[in-house]
């Protein structure tokens, strides 16, 4: 199983409703692509300060069903339209477990 962690830190001139369309955004994904086993989005619960603003964790069967979600035109479009015109920081990282 391959497990994908993404975290993003916003620009301070990202809105809520921004920020909002991202997880709306998001959450359509595991209805387009199956190879997703399951997928967590959400803002940081605001806990800890230092954390990152918002992360992503999703669950793959395989490497190549991870580069299906990487490379699916949706994912890509999201991306593209949503994620990045309000990101200032992104770390991610895909475990073998």
């Amino acid at each position: 199983m391959i497990r994908h962690i993404v975290l993003f830190t916003w620009t301070d001139a990202a809105t809520d409703e921004q920020k909002e369309t991202v997880t709306a955004e998001l959450r359509k994904l595991p209805g387009v692509i199956p190879q997703l086993r399951s997928y967590t989005v959400g803002a940081d619960a605001g806990i800890n300060q230092g954390n990152h603003d918002y992360g992503v964790v999703a669950d793959f069967d395989s490497v190549e069903d991870y580069l299906v979600y990487r490379d699916h035109p949706q994912h890509q479009a999201v991306i593209a339209q949503h994620i990045k015109p309000i990101l200032a920081m992104r770390a991610a990282v895909q475990l073998s477990l």
